[in-house]
């Protein structure tokens, strides 16, 4: 049987990879990854730029492994929906192999191509793997998606039966001879008109199984607070290699499970559940992308701002924690989670500005930036998302920063203008006197915290009645 194996972007490795291992069993393989312009043509890739050099790095990655086992990464251009259907007809293959998508439009992209294949009489097999179960295969009593996390997290967990994750192949065929061949390099981010950021991650399976030892023989067995705390890296870093798949979730599963990390391993786990819960609710709702999971929320009465705007995206609130985060992103494409919590909080409920506004921004700069998880957090951190906490709480910049960025260091790490203020100061630098805030050259804050959080509770409950939301 002859089986292409498209690699699309969220499963760039040969390990636990389905389709690659069934692929390989079943005859000959023809690995294909299409340079689709919805995402690589030059206007397209200025939207991701830090996403696409990840990706190009991983995809390169990917290539010298499918070398190393004796076969070859056919790259093209062109359109999924039309290349893949036509390539396959050309090349007499039997099946086409790949991984579900969650998100609607690979959903619709996938139909599509299905369609296609089908008129040519080619089977289009869809394998899971983005997720640790099939999505929209955990339900409550009432046959119907959760609608808040704690419950599905318990009843998605008490299904997990995973199997061993699938090693990877100890060789591949080589390319069937006769092929007629439309493949082209993998673009480097200059060819793409991007410039090259050497602050971000790099992506690759090898560099991602790298991370995850160094992730599960130390910051784990701490992960319970450490992943709170701003100024240490207590965090895994994994988020970026489960979204372009350099490390299968179940892979990642299954090395917490073993670690023996007590409950920072199980509040680890749980993070994983967060994912999973994120890309299940996208499944079952599509419009998430696009409208707020509460429906008191529709048409809330956001401000249009562009100076507030601009001093949020740019790091100029006032607020230390806050512009940290903002710079943090810009640099290198990542956000710690709790300042990524803060940042989000205070530009829907201090600056009143829509979280859609934040979300694009944020999906255009992270690395690990994953529609369904992007819009769950956004939406969480707005009050409008799938949550049982109420849509009233707001973070208080100040007190995150002293609980969790005690001494400064991250604010300092991405501040360099607040190198010199004092640690008293550092999350309230507006309480220095006026002859040192001017040396710092950094700006008064532009609301204050307890207006702002009077006013978002004011609208709030004008908007949404008291209680219903």
């Amino acid at each position: 049987m002859r089986s292409i194996v498209w690699f699309r972007g969220k499963d760039l490795r040969v390990a636990d990879h389905g389709p690659l291992t069934e692929a390989a069993a079943a005859g000959e393989v023809i690995p294909v990854f299409v340079l689709d312009p919805f995402f690589f043509a030059p206007e397209r890739a200025r939207e991701l730029p830090h996403r696409l050099q990840f990706l190009l790095d991983s995809l390169r990655a990917l290539e010298a492994n499918l070398a190393h086992l004796g076969s070859r990464l056919l790259v093209v251009r062109g359109r999924s929906v039309e290349v893949l259907p036509r390539l396959a007809a050309r090349w007499r293959v039997d099946q086409v192999l790949a991984h579900r998508w969650v998100e609607p439009f690979g959903r619709e992209r996938d139909r599509r191509v299905g369609e296609a294949l089908a008129r040519e009489g080619i089977d289009f097999r869809l394998f899971e793997g983005e997720t640790l179960l099939p999505p929209g295969s955990v339900r409550n009593g009432q046959g119907a998606m959760f609608r808040v996390f704690t419950p599905f997290a318990r009843s998605a967990g008490a299904r997990l039966e995973l199997g061993p994750a699938l090693p990877a192949p100890r060789a591949l065929p080589p390319l069937p001879e006769g092929l007629t061949l439309e493949a082209v390099p993998i673009p480097t981010v200059a060819e793409l008109g991007l410039p090259m950021n050497p602050n971000l991650q790099t992506g690759g399976e090898k560099v991602a199984r790298a991370r995850l030892k160094a992730f599960m023989s130390g910051p784990i067995a701490d992960y319970e607070t450490g992943r709170d705390r701003m100024d240490r890296p207590g965090t895994s870093r994994l988020s970026a290699d489960l979204k372009f798949g350099t490390l299968s979730v179940r892979t990642v599963w299954q090395a917490a499970s073993a670690a023996g990390a007590g409950t920072s391993g199980q509040r680890f786990l749980g993070e994983l559940l967060w994912r999973e819960f994120s890309h299940h609710l996208l499944w079952e709702w599509p419009h998430l992308l696009e409208r707020p999971f509460r429906e008191g929320f529709t048409g809330f009465p956001w401000r249009v701002d562009g100076a507030d705007w601009r001093a949020w995206a740019e790091g100029r609130t006032g607020y230390p924690v806050v512009d940290a985060a903002a710079r943090q992103l810009l640099a290198e494409g990542f956000v710690h989670n709790r300042a990524r919590m803060v940042a989000a909080s205070f530009l829907t409920k201090h600056l009143l500005l829509d979280y859609r506004q934040g979300e694009a921004h944020y999906l255009k700069w992270l690395t690990d930036g994953d529609w369904a998880q992007n819009s769950a957090g956004w939406q969480w951190s707005a009050g409008c998302g799938c949550d049982a906490q109420p849509w009233f709480r707001i973070f208080n910049p100040v007190s995150q920063g002293l609980k969790f960025d005690p001494e400064g260091a991250y604010v300092k790490r991405w501040l360099p203008e607040l190198t010199d203020c004092p640690t008293a100061f550092i999350h309230e630098p507006w309480k220095l006197p006026r002859a040192q805030r001017v040396r710092l050259d950094y700006p008064d804050p532009i609301v204050d915290h307890a207006l702002a959080r009077e006013r978002f509770l004011a609208i709030a409950k004008g908007h949404l009645g008291r209680g219903t939301a």
